[in-house]
């Protein structure tokens, strides 16, 4: 299935609800989303489940949404096609391809140099972001490829960048990635306006364009009053 027939999938789809993801801390449900005679399993973030945070607004949802608008804007493909969903029977959502994953995590593949690359994208893209919950396991590997999963926690304005991945610390850009932060400034992050504040996309470009001014990636801050990496780790 195309990137594109996976969107209308999940957009048009009727949702079934399989079960509760019993590792999430926000009711993330287990659902299979079924469209034209076909079958795609998918993960629903559901507004309802979200647990109140001081220092995100209700609506985390909407972070997950953008965050993969902000990969395909840039066209990195590290995130699973993902659509907002507003008439679930739980209300507003979001809904993201499943990711059949392996045992392999982020801890596990980073010595692995065929991946070198994605995962410096995915550095560049977490500091764009501003990703303040980057874990290990929120790296999956589906058996051929990586893919970043549990966004909801980015986009602020304030500096709150926490991740595990530092390995890469220093090295150039992929030029991909810059390419990728050239088509979000030409854009002015228009396909995230309405997904966040314009505050928070006028942060977003301004941390892009400084990544690109440095020309490598950034190395992590331990005078903050955050820690750099999250926790757990995995």
């Amino acid at each position: 299935m195309s990137e594109d027939e996976a969107l209308q999938h999940l957009l048009l789809g009727e949702i079934e609800v399989v079960g509760r993801i019993n590792a999430s801390s926000n009711q993330a449900l287990f659902v299979e989303v079924h469209f034209n005679g076909a079958t795609l399993e998918g993960c629903l973030k559901t507004e309802l489940g979200e647990r109140p945070l001081w220092d995100f607004p209700d609506g985390l949802w909407r972070r997950e949404v953008a965050a993969y608008e902000l990969s395909r804007l840039m066209a990195l493909d590290l995130i699973p096609e993902t659509v907002a969903r507003t008439n679930t029977e739980f209300g507003p959502a979001s809904l993201q391809r499943w990711v059949p994953s392996t045992p392999e995590h982020y801890f596990t593949m980073r010595d692995d140099a065929a991946w070198a690359t994605w995962f410096c994208e995915m550095a560049g893209f977490d500091f764009i972001a501003n990703n303040t919950d980057r874990k290990s396991g929120h790296v999956l590997f589906d058996g051929q490829r990586p893919w970043g999963i549990d966004q909801g926690l980015c986009f602020a304005v304030e500096d709150k960048l926490r991740t595990v991945i530092w390995d890469f610390a220093g090295d150039p850009l992929p030029a991909r990635l810059s390419e990728g932060i050239e088509l979000l400034l030409n854009s002015n992050g228009e396909p995230l306006r309405t997904l966040i504040s314009d505050e928070e996309v006028e942060a977003t470009l301004e941390r892009a364009a400084w990544l690109l001014e440095q020309g490598v990636l950034p190395t992590p801050d331990e005078d903050l009053e955050w820690p750099p990496y999250p926790w757990p780790l995995v």
